[in-house]
């Protein structure tokens, strides 16, 4: 059995205020002649003000395999990746990496902003190692993957974030490593071409057994792309093994720590008690199946008279943008004014009128006049959306739109 990569007892120490010193374009062309059996070993660090953001971390991934790598944020993903594509080093432990690798982990990773696009595909060659020859043999296969071929000649800091992933992804998987490593980065271009992107990292592993460590938060992507999966938490491998075991654990795991933050109300007059996710068949839920009808109940109660208040519902995505947001005036609903405790809920439809995308979300309820601030609000809700079985779907757009038309319904 022979390993494309090897961590063992890999850890990684950062001191508090003290910015990371990433290694130069000169350091890593000189790192990339030295690729086959390429080893990365621990520094030594000073003790003051530090926290680990990888610790004891061991695993291997055989050639050829795609290996999902999952988490919240903070977890320690990115900084994993980070030591594998040698733009960082362990501060103990080691690394060993048999063959070329090619890291996508940031807009404008591994590109000079002053040089063209044509001039970056050659740059990008020359520092996994490659002859001219053999970047020419797929430079019009690069171009036309990326759809970038009427900016070929324009320098790349003039190129729009989507534009450079583009770009990145098409040169990262075109110039042929044995290791491809891709960081959630994808998010920032438009669905098809995220599409693209898989299919083609599909094709990688299948029929060039080559390597593919991947992050992502789409729980659907990672499902589809990959046998195997290891789950971060705290710096630490909390799970490692089949993908379909380690996506119900994590997610199991959020939805058993999620706890709703019920902020202070301003005014004692009315409050949110109670938040409840229902499927279709009024059953209690924590995760959503995309292409199936769900609501979302608040219970809240009425301690002083009150007129004029709605409900309102936000949603965002895990990273951080804006999904929508609503409110029960729209449906010209208005909260009971009487003391008591009350029940409304907003109804999310049948998949003909909204397409919310796999993932995870987070919710937040307010309560208040269309004009005033909020008297007393609810957030920290997670909301897990995953693809059927019968109709999976794989692709969003994390920092974008991750749905189609919201047309749901406020019910009391």
């Amino acid at each position: 059995m022979k390993y494309a990569v090897e961590v063992k007892n890999l850890g990684k120490k950062y001191t508090l205020g003290q910015k990371e010193r990433y290694l130069t374009l000169r350091d890593m062309v000189v790192k990339a002649a030295k690729v086959p059996g390429n080893l990365l070993k621990g520094k030594k660090f000073s003790k003051k003000g530090e926290f680990w953001a990888l610790k004891e971390v061991n695993f291997n991934v055989e050639e050829g395999d795609a290996i999902g790598i999952i988490g919240r944020n903070g977890a320690g993903k990115s900084t994993l990746l980070k030591i594998l594509s040698r733009i960082t080093e362990p501060t103990e432990g080691e690394v060993r990496l048999n063959g070329r690798v090619s890291s996508l982990l940031e807009v404008g990773t591994g590109f000079h902003p002053e040089l063209t696009g044509r001039e970056n595909i050659y740059l990008n060659g020359a520092i996994l190692g490659m002859r001219k020859r053999e970047i020419e043999a797929k430079f019009n296969e690069i171009v036309e993957f990326s759809g970038v071929e009427k900016f070929l000649d324009t320098p790349v800091k003039k190129y729009s974030s989507g534009m450079q992933v583009r770009l990145a992804f098409s040169v990262a998987a075109h110039l042929e490593p044995d290791i491809l490593v891709i960081d959630e980065v994808l998010a920032v271009g438009d669905a098809e071409f995220q599409k693209k992107c898989l299919g083609k990292m599909d094709e990688v592993t299948k029929t060039a057994g080559r390597t593919i460590l991947f992050v992502s938060h789409d729980m659907g992507a990672i499902q589809r792309l990959c046998k195997k999966t290891i789950m971060l938490e705290d710096g630490k491998i909390a799970m490692i093994g089949e993908t379909a075991k380690v996506v119900d654990y994590y997610i199991s795991r959020i939805n058993q720590e999620a706890e709703y933050k019920y902020e202070p109300s301003l005014y004692d007059d009315i409050s949110i008690i109670k938040v409840t996710i229902f499927d279709n068949k009024k059953e209690k839920i924590s995760i959503v199946d995309y292409d199936k009808p769900f609501s979302i109940e608040v219970e809240y109660q009425v301690n002083k008279e009150v007129s004029g208040m709605q409900m309102a519902l936000i949603c965002d995505s895990a990273f951080g943008g804006r999904l929508f947001s609503t409110a029960s005036s729209e449906d010209e609903l208005y909260l009971e004014d009487e003391k008591g405790i009350y029940k409304i809920r907003y109804d999310f439809p049948q998949p003909s009128n909204i397409y919310i995308n796999p993932g995870l979300y987070w919710i937040r309820f307010s309560i208040g006049a269309p004009t005033s601030k909020p008297m007393s609000s609810v957030s920290d809700i997670a909301l897990t959306v995953k693809s059927s079985e019968e109709n999976p779907r794989y692709i969003h757009s994390s920092k974008n739109i991750n749905c189609n038309i919201i047309d749901g319904k406020w019910v009391k």
